[in-house]
């Protein structure tokens, strides 16, 4: 359900600085005649100063030097901090997409529309709205992201005669035959703990939790697309057919390694979890799209960010243009997926720079052009201002689900997940619609 409320002109302010194209401007760009740009960017990707270093040797007058950082949320933090102070902001930082939200009504990112360009062609359209937010203004350029697919045992599938499930209900129907082969055996896991791969997973079923319309956020958590989610995994847990146990524990990742755990609803970049945690299964596995809903093809995202340029940066320009180089040019990007090993969100330069499988998968040689399929499906889906407490709100009430094993607590987890975030928006003065 809908919750309807409009309050005062503080909302109204904050809306128009999300809403409006070009209102968060930067403060300006001062003269290339007094040398050399010098720009700062803050970003955790592992050896992306590689990729930098490239940039410097050929761009002389424009300098980027990097400050690594701990993290995604270390980092919007310190800017957040930075930005209310009023100085201390990189000129660019590396933005998880749910943060951009957050980080435009804060008045921290700068529109870049007009410096960056055309791009809009260059990434798939679901990645593309998370950078625009649905409006004309551009907020960042995408750099990686996470299309969802469905990995699995391919030896236990071949040994138990199973096909690879295409749709929920084949995929309920896999698990039960997985579970009723040895009682230690599961298709996967219902995670409480990481609210990225439900929102995934309601992003597939065709919904978006926030939405903008004209000055109000609206706020549809408790959808019917995603009550059919929250009701599917709910009923798989209660009739004990998958596990209730959260992903990246060390009883999961020795599920990975035993094959009590035989698949794994994931990104595009779990090659790396699955070489890290259960190395000894190479070439066991397989990817596929993920199980469908009804209708046409999709999948969700789960991961990925941006490079976006700060209110605070003096330098706009020069900060769009390296964004808009490391994300886009062919070398760049080839250099990004050596270097820091990530997926790009540019559908051509992925293509070109995703040639081979990951060395986990080399039993599955068209791997990319699995994903690379499935990265175009990828629905459109709008984060709200307040995504971390919606997040924790999805962490404590779906634990409690879990451990409840009941379809009913998963439902009224979504209702708790909804009134808790609508409650924080009303509370921070923003209109909810």
């Amino acid at each position: 359900m809908r919750s309807i409320l409009r309050v005062g002109a503080m909302a109204t302010v904050v809306a128009t600085a999300l809403l409006t194209a070009g209102c968060s401007s930067p403060a300006g760009n001062e003269s290339a005649a007094e040398g050399p740009v010098e720009l700062s960017f803050w970003a955790w990707a592992p050896n992306i100063e590689k990729v930098v270093e490239m940039w410097n040797e050929e761009n002389p007058d424009i300098k980027v030097t990097v400050s690594k950082q701990d993290g995604g949320d270390p980092a919007i933090t310190k800017l957040l901090t930075a930005i209310n102070a009023g100085s201390g902001a990189p000129d660019l930082i590396q933005a998880e997409y749910q943060k951009i939200p957050t980080l435009v009504a804060s008045d921290a990112l700068a529109d870049i529309s007009e410096q960056a360009g055309d791009l809009e062609e260059k990434f798939p359209e679901g990645v593309w709205s998370s950078v625009t937010l649905g409006g004309d203004a551009l907020y960042a350029v995408p750099q990686d992201s996470g299309p969802m697919m469905f990995y699995y045992r391919a030896d236990v599938f071949e040994e138990l005669g199973l096909e690879v499930p295409t749709t929920w209900e084949e995929y309920a129907d896999v698990a039960r035959a997985v579970h009723a082969s040895d009682p230690k055996r599961y298709l996967g896991t219902f995670s409480a703990n990481d609210a990225g791969w439900f929102a995934g997973m309601a992003q597939q079923a065709g919904t978006s939790w926030w939405s903008i319309d004209g000055d109000s956020w609206g706020v549809d958590i408790d959808s019917e697309a995603t009550e059919k989610v929250a009701s599917f995994w709910g009923g798989l847990v209660e009739e004990g057919a998958i596990d209730n146990k959260p992903m990246y524990t060390p009883e999961w990742n020795s599920g990975l390694n035993d094959g009590s755990q035989v698949g794994w609803l994931s990104a595009v970049w779990a090659p790396g979890v699955l070489s890290g945690n259960a190395a000894e299964t190479a070439g066991l596995w397989k990817a596929a799209p993920m199980p469908q809903w009804e209708g046409e093809e999709a999948t969700g995202n789960w991961g990925g960010s941006s490079t976006a340029v700060t209110t605070q940066s003096k330098h706009a320009d020069a900060a769009a243009e390296f964004a808009t180089w490391m994300n886009t040019d062919p070398e760049a990007v080839q250099a990004l997926v050596t270097e820091s090993g990530i997926y790009p969100a540019a559908t051509e330069e992925a293509e070109a720079s995703l040639t081979s499988a990951p060395e986990f998968f080399s039993n599955q040689p068209d791997f990319y052009d699995v994903a690379a399929d499935v990265a175009q499906t990828v629905s459109p889906f709008t984060y709200g201002p307040n995504v971390n407490v919606a997040f924790s709100a999805y962490n404590d009430e779906f634990a409690k689900a879990a451990d409840a094993k009941t379809e009913s607590a998963f439902v009224d987890a979504l209702k708790a997940m909804q009134e808790i975030t609508v409650a924080d928006l009303e509370d921070n003065g923003f209109n909810v619609k």
